[in-house]
């Protein structure tokens, strides 16, 4: 498994990285047993892959708890743990206690990488707003004490990076959505952090099942994943909250074409789609959550396996409409209007 610097840290993450959202159930992904993230765990650093990903957020602290068992009695050198504290919590002494409660769930002295979720603005936290200044001093300090190694950001645009390196904050990753389906990032802020030096890890790289032929039709997505502006947000009932139109035709037509790719190739939607987000420039890691071993031995593989050029180009073809209908804004949640990342 290929490791790549975060950046310009020392942090080296294998380029697939597991995110463990889906760790401890909850009901948007259904039940997961702590043998089940037990095995994941194991198998996946037998196979290279370093990075574990969580949040505070995650299933109410379920996801921490679980991957914190899941790792006891295993060498934490070989362990790199990255989670997100929420910007409601980024008070100053909001933000020391709530980085003690993850470290505590997760049975770790110190976290490898130490994330806020969203920006810090009044458009992400409900009722009085913390400093972003205050909350990067702060990260600095828990930096300084051991607790934290690194300090990171996730869906953050490059107005909101620049405030916290003003802050003096040191960002080893800024975590972002990417994948074949929602490449948003490529716009402005992935050559952004290149820039600034920053390294980029993709979240939902498998578009939440979209991207590894689980489903046929839109249909057959469950309503509760049905959120993104990929979806038409006019539907009745619908749980989307950016109230447009959405992309489905193009959405369509995407997957139709990057299935028609894996025919002609041999290979899998997911296997395709991972190779291509780990080839794209900027990328240090993407992150693809795994329910069982067979999945995360299958993704591993795919993770080891370079893809050729003119098959990158190709998908990236087949995607570029979908890319121009959804537009530069990569809050995918939201309208462009109400664009949390900015």
């Amino acid at each position: 498994m290929e490791l790549r610097p975060c950046g310009r840290s020392d942090l080296k993450l294998s380029v697939l990285g597991v995110g463990c959202w889906e760790f401890g159930g909850s009901d948007y992904w259904g039940p997961q047993s702590q043998a089940q993230a037990d095995a994941v765990v194991r198998r996946a650093l037998d196979l290279g892959v370093n990075y574990f990903d969580t949040a505070e957020s995650y299933n109410d602290g379920r996801s921490e708890e679980t991957l914190g068992r899941a790792i006891r009695g295993l060498a934490r050198d070989r362990i790199i743990i990255g989670t997100k504290v929420s910007p409601a919590n980024a008070a100053p002494a909001a933000l020391a206690e709530h980085c003690e409660a993850s470290r505590r769930r997760l049975n770790t002295d110190y976290i490898d990488l130490y994330m806020v979720h969203w920006p810090i603005t009044p458009r992400n936290v409900e009722g009085p707003c913390p400093s972003a200044a205050d909350a990067f001093a702060t990260l600095l300090a828990l930096q300084k004490q051991g607790k934290v190694r690194h300090v990171g950001v996730s869906n953050f645009g490059g107005a909101r990076v620049e405030e916290a390196l003003a802050a003096g904050a040191t960002l080893a990753a800024n975590q972002l959505c990417y994948s074949l389906l929602a490449r948003a990032i490529e716009c402005e802020i992935l050559p952004h952090c290149r820039r600034r030096g920053i390294g980029v890890m993709a979240y939902l790289a498998l578009a939440q099942g979209l991207l590894t032929g689980k489903y046929r039709a839109i249909e057959e997505v469950p309503p509760l994943h049905r959120r993104t502006r990929h979806f038409d947000g006019r539907r009745p009932g619908t749980l989307c909250r950016h109230g447009g139109p959405g992309a489905e035709e193009e959405l369509n037509a995407a997957l139709a074409a990057i299935r028609a790719i894996g025919r002609e190739c041999g290979m899998t939607v997911s296997d395709l789609a991972l190779q291509w987000a780990i080839a794209t420039p900027g990328i240090t890691c993407a992150l693809a959550g795994c329910r069982t071993v067979d999945r995360i031995e299958a993704n591993a593989k795919a993770a080891a396996t370079p893809l050729a050029p003119e098959i990158v180009e190709r998908l990236g073809a087949a995607t570029d409409a979908l890319k121009a209908k959804l537009g530069p804004s990569f809050d995918y949640w939201q309208s462009p209007e109400n664009d949390r990342t900015m």
